[in-house]
């Protein structure tokens, strides 16, 4: 499994934050049952940042906490364990997290909890988009929350 972490902000300290990202993409795709050599990318990023990649892909005219970007329908996985490929034992890259650190940082104050919580939170939220969640309607909503909290029981990260 590639975890590729990269800091393109420095408005927030972002120390310590790498193995706790680790751990979450880890305990997520366990939750989810994966076992393939996957990849995913998260990038820190500030509020500038993120209102950008906000406004040019889904349009929306605001910073936001996080975005995933997903390279492929998470389907394809299970089914290329089936096939016979010789491409198996490469590793499969799944696809992009961008979280807002500054963002994250006034959540974690907003919500009285810790921004290492947080930032936990927005990373397990985001796998599961990744692997082919959402919450349009409730009934979604509420499986992917218990995937998110799932996560951080886990890990024992608490409110």
């Amino acid at each position: 499994m590639n975890i590729l972490i990269d800091n393109r902000q420095d408005k927030v300290d972002a120390q310590g934050l790498d193995k706790i990202v680790e751990d979450v993409v880890r305990t997520a795709l366990e939750v989810e049952g994966v076992v393939d050599d996957v990849e995913v990318s998260v990038s820190f990023v500030d509020n500038e940042e993120i209102h950008k990649l906000n406004k040019y892909y889904r349009n929306v005219d605001r910073e936001t906490d996080v975005l995933s970007f997903p390279l492929v329908e998470f389907e394809e996985i299970y089914t290329d364990i089936d096939e016979e490929d010789d491409d198996l034992d490469e590793v499969q890259p799944i696809g992009d997290i961008v979280i807002s650190l500054e963002k994250a940082k006034q959540q974690a104050e907003e919500y009285g909890h810790s921004f290492i919580r947080e930032v936990a939170y927005l990373t397990a939220h985001s796998m599961f988009h990744l692997m082919g969640y959402d919450h349009e309607t409730e009934d979604e909503k509420k499986v992917m929350r218990e995937k998110e909290e799932e996560v951080m029981r886990r890990l024992k990260i608490e409110r």
